[in-house]
């Protein structure tokens, strides 16, 4: 465009401007996008053609409550800049640069005041019923924001598809998990209220969205790892039934079964008892410092985790950490349950995950090991099956390029997509299910990264250049990019994500194992990696 300009003389310039006027890039003031909700008016701006509002409460909650409706407010609250992020466990004093220079993050300011929840939108009170698109961020359920990640920005993906795009912070870790139910009613919902949360925030879009040209009979909640595990979390919460009518887990199938009361009370009573409260005076843990109450807990996991290793459970992955639980009320049912499947049942599901995830060459510093080095390192894993193990994957992903690829796929979040699909597309009757994985390598800091964890995040939210430092900005970046965030909108606006800039896109179903590969090359496989899935259940 800039070229075209140059040779456009000035009178041509000032005609043509008449004609097609061109909107202003940003436009703010007391008037500029201003529209309803049920709490009162809010004010945010429009920039490139996309109206933007940050930080709008859909919430307010006590310590440990369970959330209610906001205040109202009178006169128009100005929702321009992001509002607070939920409290870590550990607060970020120190970043290693590299890494950091990559992932980018905005680490924003914290508060236990964090019910807020951001909204692009093409278009304000103009009675259109676009596609809402609820996006829910990752950082397990301890940590994370919905401006964490500059992938995460809606606006792009707002423009591109005519959607809506809703985000949103909620209660984490032991501000939204710790179990207090057996000290009263006023803890009902104590061990789950992260939860509740995200119930609350979509309960806003239902009677707020129209306001913001979305139709709040088709949102879509979307997620990556633990966003994708909290996916997974509503669609088994009976209560949000209904308030979403489509969901995509990315990289986020990796939970085993939740814990049941008999664990939480026991990490609830613990916790008391670091802090040196009774049962009486449960209420004075409103007021304890949050980083107090932090280590208090981690102290209290640690403690029931050997107490119940002791008597012969389990602590699969993680180990012992906050995350929902079967309360009986909140969360009766496991994920997978009949139950469960039978709730979601006729909620079509987008499931899948990226080659490389955590790799062990970044956490061994075996990046640009030899083939020998990789080959002792499978041995160390694998032992006796370690050649098996090498043949199935080379047959699995035949174009691998230097050893370490070998040694960085992924069998942590994988095995749980493919099963997560396989048990829904079961469903007799069911609604569709979609499968892909993504493969594309970065060629950022001499391709180190590959396709790491969140490295599909910015191609879904087509935010290639703000997120250049993951995934270097070019031509071919922007191509997939297009591709996908596309899919991404055709499946938020119909249930199906096929288009013409993709090969036909079957659905999943156990026989068949139809999964989109998304690469520079595009393709459909079936079952490309099974023989590999299956070594790797025979080693557990």
């Amino acid at each position: 465009m800039r070229k075209i300009l140059t040779k456009i003389s000035l009178p041509m310039l000032a005609i043509m401007l008449s004609i097609c006027p061109v909107s202003a890039q940003l436009q703010t003031g007391s008037d500029v996008a201003v529209t309803d909700t049920k709490s009162g008016k809010v004010r945010g701006f429009i920039r490139n053609d996309i109206y933007t509002y940050k930080g709008i409460p859909y919430a307010e909650a006590n310590r440990f409550e369970k959330a209610r409706k906001p205040e109202p407010w009178e006169g128009v609250r100005s929702s321009m800049t992001w509002g607070p992020v939920a409290p870590l466990l550990s607060p970020t004093e120190s970043v290693m640069d590299e890494s950091e220079f990559v992932f980018d993050h905005d680490w924003g300011y914290t508060s236990e005041n964090c019910l807020v929840l951001n909204v692009w939108t093409p278009g304000i009170n103009d009675g259109k019923k676009r596609p809402v698109m609820f996006w829910i961020h990752g950082g397990g359920f301890t940590a994370g924001s919905s401006q964490e990640l500059p992938s995460y920005h809606g606006e792009n993906l707002a423009k591109n598809g005519d959607v809506v795009v809703v985000s949103l912070n909620h209660r984490l870790n032991i501000l939204g998990f710790l179990d207090l139910s057996a000290y009263g009613e006023k803890y009902a919902t104590s061990a789950n209220n992260s939860i509740v949360d995200m119930q609350m925030a979509l309960q806003w879009v239902r009677d707020n969205i129209e306001n913001f040209g979305g139709d709040p009979g088709n949102v879509t909640i979307f997620g990556q790892s633990g966003g994708g595990a909290k996916v997974n979390t509503l669609m088994a919460m009976p209560a949000a039934h209904g308030l979403f009518h489509k969901a995509i887990n990315q990289s986020g199938a990796f939970r085993s079964n939740m814990h049941g009361k008999e664990v939480t009370q026991l990490i609830g009573a613990e916790v008391l008892s670091e802090l040196e409260l009774s049962p009486e005076n449960v209420d004075e843990i409103q007021k304890i410092p949050f980083p107090q109450l932090a280590e208090a807990g981690r102290s209290a996991l640690q403690t029931v985790q050997e107490k119940l290793t002791k008597e012969g459970h389990n602590f699969p992955m993680f180990g012992l950490s906050w995350g929902p639980s079967l309360d009986g009320e909140v969360l009766p049912h496991q994920p997978l349950s009949e139950e469960v499947l039978e709730l979601s049942k006729d909620v079509p599901l987008m499931i899948g995950t990226v080659k490389n995830e955590f790799m062990a060459s970044m956490r061994s510093q075996m990046t640009n090991a030899t083939m020998d080095e990789v080959v002792a390192y499978l041995e160390e894993q694998h032992g006796e099956k370690a050649d098996a193990f090498i043949a199935a994957a080379k047959k699995a992903y035949p174009d691998f390029k230097k050893p370490s690829d070998l040694m960085d796929i992924d069998m942590l979040f994988r095995p749980g997509a493919v099963n997560q699909a396989n048990v829904k597309s079961s469903v007799p009757g069911g609604a569709p299910v979609y499968s892909y994985l993504f493969t594309w390598q970065s060629p950022v800091m001499d391709g180190k990264y590959k396709a790491i964890h969140c490295m599909e995040l910015p191609f879904v939210f087509d935010n290639i250049q703000r997120c250049e430092n993951m995934t270097g900005g070019g031509e071919e970046a922007e191509m997939l990019a297009e591709k996908i965030s596309q899919a991404w909108i055709n499946f938020a606006r119909t249930g199906d994500p096929n288009h013409p800039g993709l090969p036909e896109w079957g659905t999943y179903n156990r026989q068949d194992g139809i999964t989109m590969i998304f690469d520079n090359k595009c393709e459909v496989v079936h079952h490309h990696d099974q023989e590999l899935l299956s070594l790797m259940q025979e080693n557990q």
